[in-house]
Order: C-alpha cells, then sequence, then structure tokens
C-alpha cells in the first residue's frame, strides 16, 4: 500500500491571507427584511490565501451579543467557497428559541483554525468588516388610526431647544432695549 502526502511550503515571508467581500457593497450598512423567500447571498474574494482552509465557518453576530450561524449547513462550508446564501425566514421558522433580533451584526467569516487564530502567513485571516442590519415588516396601519408616538409633546421640545431660548431672549432684550430708547427719547 503506497501513501502519499502533500504539504505545501508557505514562506515567511509571504502576507496573511484575507478575503475581500464582494456582496453586499461596504459602502453603506445593507438592511434586509426578515420575510419569506427573501434571503441574503454573502460573497467575497480570497487575497493572498496560499493554502485553501478545509471548511468555513460563518457566523453573523448581533448588537444583543447573540450569534447566528449563516448558510444552510449552521455556518460551517467548504473552504474554497466564495458565497453564502442565508434564508432568513426559514432560520426564523426553525429556531424560535433564538430568533433573529432586528439590529444590526456583524458576518464573521474565519477559517478551520477557528475564530480569534493568530495571523500565519498564507493562512486566511477572520474577517469581520461587514456590517448588516435585519427587520421584520410591519402591517399596514390606515391613516385614520395612525397616531404619531412623538409629535404629542413636540412643543415642548421646540420650548427645550437652545435655539429656541437663544432667540426669545434675543427678542425681550431688544423689546426693552427699544423701549428704553424710545422712553428717553419722549423726555
Amino acid at each position: 500500500m503506497t501513501t502519499t502526502s502533500s504539504s505545501i511550503n508557505i514562506p515567511q515571508s509571504a502576507p496573511a491571507g484575507g478575503l475581500t467581500i464582494t456582496q453586499p457593497p461596504q459602502t453603506a450598512t445593507s438592511y434586509y427584511k426578515i420575510a419569506p423567500s427573501n434571503t441574503i447571498t454573502f460573497a467575497w474574494n480570497f487575497t493572498d490565501v496560499l493554502s485553501t482552509p478545509t471548511h468555513l465557518t460563518v457566523s453573523a453576530v448581533c448588537e444583543n451579543g447573540n450569534t447566528y450561524p449563516v448558510g444552510p449547513s449552521d455556518g460551517i462550508i467548504p473552504g474554497d467557497a466564495t458565497s453564502v446564501t442565508w434564508d432568513l425566514w426559514s432560520y426564523q421558522q426553525a429556531h424560535s428559541n433564538l430568533p433573529l433580533a432586528e439590529q444590526t451584526y456583524v458576518l464573521h467569516i474565519w477559517d478551520d483554525r477557528g475564530p480569534g487564530a493568530a495571523r500565519a502567513p498564507g493562512l486566511l485571516s477572520e474577517n469581520s468588516a461587514l456590517k448588516f442590519a435585519l427587520y421584520s415588516p410591519v402591517p399596514y396601519t390606515p391613516l385614520e388610526s395612525w397616531t404619531c408616538p412623538t409629535c404629542n409633546g413636540a412643543i415642548s421640545d421646540y420650548v427645550a431647544h437652545p435655539a429656541f431660548i437663544s432667540l426669545s431672549v434675543t427678542l425681550v432684550v431688544m423689546f426693552l432695549s427699544g423701549y428704553s430708547l424710545i422712553r428717553q427719547a419722549i423726555r
């Protein structure tokens, strides 16, 4: 029986590998609706990865501290994958004990060495550069039954505003100064 083993010799001068998110764009926070037939596709390109990992783990970490596996296979995908699709509605239905929150998330992707692994030449470094947000749709509210929750005390917001106070004091000083000038001119 003949066994062969292959190993790759990575020079110490090689840069650490990484990945660049290509979808969704990283120029602004993307918002995704938790609704039937609504999926998110995250895509990336590898840079300077000289040794392909066995698998990648993709997780969404919420502002509230909860971590959610991304994708159909509990967040573990093949090491050479360049995208993963997440069905938010299916996840929400299957995980009622830990539902997705309507908040901002950070996407974390790491290789088989695990989260927080030290940077190494030619090996994939963890990526946590993408932020996105989730929301749930609300039912339609007819205009007749809609009320503005922040409009009831709107006048008190203006009265307490520093610009309103400054303008009021300026007008009072102008009025009193003008009255004093007119009174002195009449004498």
